[in-house]
């Protein structure tokens, strides 16, 4: 026989599922489930944790215990550097994934710190910088409501942003366009990227900021960007809560042996 929190956790588990508690709803506080009769404070308190585990809802203090969203945003691998929408409009590229993802937003959902930094090792050598050189680093938190989806930091160097809206830390993106619209009105256009990813454990720090559940996971994502000519002009490194996302990309396929034989 099934321990009552166990039960418990089965019939909330169920009315999730059939939308009696929708995504984005908070549950019932633990003492309302204990004076309706359904155990005590620990039973419920068993139950509500079982559901966090299992990827049913997320807990949080001043939030409660809220059912998570069960469709995740669709992070666009490709479209989301559209040109047009930066550079003619004003879709920057977490905007571009809530659009395409069906979902509202608000510019400020971003927030952003600034500060004039000793590059740490991986960002000197991806800018090509001798050890002790400083940066720029932009780090913004990335919310969907008040729930987190993502960190993203940023890393530049001075001569290429200094007096620019990147290195101005008021929330939101960095003006009509953002960051890559900035570089582009200073004559760093972008042309090609380079994206890693990597999946792992979380630390402490970032388990709290992103509110993650229990055993959730990070996509820690290296993002290198460049002009035609190479130059390198962003560096960063982002982390995203595994669950809230679903990487989606869409490429013409590359056919390497009639390149080189254009190229003879």
């Amino acid at each position: 026989m099934a321990p009552k929190w166990r039960e418990l956790a089965d019939r909330l588990a169920e009315r999730i599922r059939n939308g009696e508690y929708a995504p984005g709803q908070q549950l019932p506080h633990i003492r309302e489930l204990v004076e309706e009769g359904e155990g005590s404070k620990s039973t419920v308190h068993a139950a509500y944790k079982a559901l966090e585990a299992e990827g049913l809802v997320t807990s949080s203090r001043g939030h409660g215990t809220v059912v998570r969203q069960q469709a995740p945003l669709k992070r666009l691998g490709i479209a989301r550097y559209d040109k047009a929408k930066w550079r003619d409009g004003d879709e920057v590229a977490f905007i571009a994934d809530r659009v395409a993802s069906g979902r509202a937003y608000r510019r400020n959902e971003q927030t952003q710190n600034v500060s004039r930094v000793k590059a740490p090792a991986l960002v000197a050598e991806a800018h090509g910088l001798p050890d002790g050189s400083e940066v720029y680093a932009r780090a913004r938190l990335v919310k969907e409501g008040p729930q987190p989806t993502h960190t993203l930091t940023s890393y530049y160097r001075p001569e290429h942003v200094e007096g620019t809206r990147i290195v101005d830390p008021t929330p939101g993106p960095a003006g009509r366009g953002g960051g890559f619209r900035v570089l582009y009105d200073a004559g760093y256009e972008i042309d090609h990227m380079k994206e890693e990813l990597f999946a792992r454990v979380p630390t402490t720090e970032e388990a709290q900021l992103l509110q993650l559940s229990p055993g959730e996971w990070v996509v820690e994502l290296h993002r290198t960007t460049y002009t035609a000519d190479g130059t390198v002009v962003e560096f960063a490194i982002g982390v995203h809560a595994a669950t809230r996302f679903g990487w989606e990309y869409d490429f013409k396929v590359p056919d390497s042996a009639n390149t080189e034989g254009e190229s003879k």
